[in-house]
């Protein structure tokens, strides 16, 4: 015999679990663009907090499980090694996981989406969420003013375009000039970057006459500020963000794992274009989050992609946020 009790938890599970298809119908209903509602049993994760009065969303666009950790990362170190490091920090020496961080900023005067995801070229592979996520935390892809690309990898442009068309209708674009020019050159054609050139040219380039260029220093809005650090890509730019004298640097692909970026930044990694330069920038970066004990958000650091730095050894340790930004 099920007790009243258990009947009512019951049944409020049922309505959470069927709440997102309530929130498509209801859309559909009034007459709201129902392309990108959520469209899962559950929708993506993300994860909410505050530096000073803006609003920080993070969305997780989705994961990539992979094998062989050490043809990414450490790719000047024998996989021993690599693997190694790995299980020091409880984590398979053969396997990993690649997640992938969109982050919303709500200042009260503007909405500014950093990167995109995937978008439509991820989903059959479970990612490309970004929309959803957004629809989840109770945005609209019309309320994004602004969009800031750190960089113009696959994995940050993809969302850009939905269906042909931009996916955030009411948005202006912000990027390096460095980085922009590097990928609409036609001297990518036939390179290794030739793939990326492409992309560019379908996602980014049509979106060009309302697009600012910026470089070191350069201001997206009033607290938010670029910063260089280039070598992931020629480009490659960061984000401080500060309010209230609250601070949070968005730190995109400066790393790209947690442990084996970190703790060993001089280690190469596949995919950082100039690889003497992505570790110095690393360096750079890191050395000044843990010196001055400030928060960041690495697009690639395990969801919701938030913590701290302290140097150890021959690198810095990754420490998750906890409850910092709620008191």
């Amino acid at each position: 015999m099920i007790s009243l009790k258990r009947r009512m938890l019951l049944g409020g599970a049922g309505v959470a679990l069927a709440s997102p298809m309530i929130m498509a119908a209801a859309s559909a209903q009034t007459g709201a663009d129902t392309s990108m509602d959520i469209n899962h049993a559950m929708p993506p994760e993300t994860h909410r907090f505050k530096v000073g009065t803006f609003e920080i969303v993070v969305v997780k666009d989705g994961a990539r499980p992979s094998d062989n950790p050490q043809e990414i990362f450490g790719t000047n170190q024998t996989p021993e090694v690599v693997g190694a490091l790995l299980e020091a920090n409880f984590l398979p020496a053969d396997k990993f996981v690649n997640s992938f961080s969109p982050t919303l900023v709500n200042t009260g005067s503007d909405v500014i989406l950093f990167d995109t995801g995937f978008g439509e070229a991820g989903r059959a592979n479970g990612n490309g969420r970004l929309l959803e996520g957004l629809t989840a935390a109770g945005y609209k892809r019309e309320d994004v003013t602004i969009v800031v690309l750190t960089h113009l990898h696959g994995d940050h442009i993809g969302g850009l375009m939905e269906g042909g068309a931009p996916a955030f209708p009411n948005a202006r674009y912000i990027t390096g000039q460095t980085e922009y020019d590097f990928w609409v050159d036609p001297a990518r054609a036939g390179t290794p970057a030739e793939g990326g050139h492409k992309g560019v040219l379908a996602n980014v380039k049509p979106l060009a006459d309302k697009m600012t260029f910026i470089g070191d220093g350069g201001e997206v809005v009033s607290g938010i500020t670029g910063m260089a650090a280039f070598g992931h890509s020629p480009g490659h730019m960061i984000y401080s963000v500060e309010s209230e004298g609250r601070q949070l640097v968005l730190t995109a692909d400066t790393a790209n794992h947690f442990v084996l970026s970190l703790q060993r930044p001089d280690w190469e990694v596949r995919f950082d274009m100039d690889k003497t330069a992505a570790a110095a920038s690393r360096k750079k970066v890191f050395d000044m989050l843990a010196t001055d004990k400030l928060a960041f958000l690495g697009y690639h650091m395990p969801f919701p992609a938030v913590g701290y730095v302290e140097k150890v050894d021959q690198g810095y340790r990754f420490v998750p946020k906890a409850y910092q930004f709620d008191i």
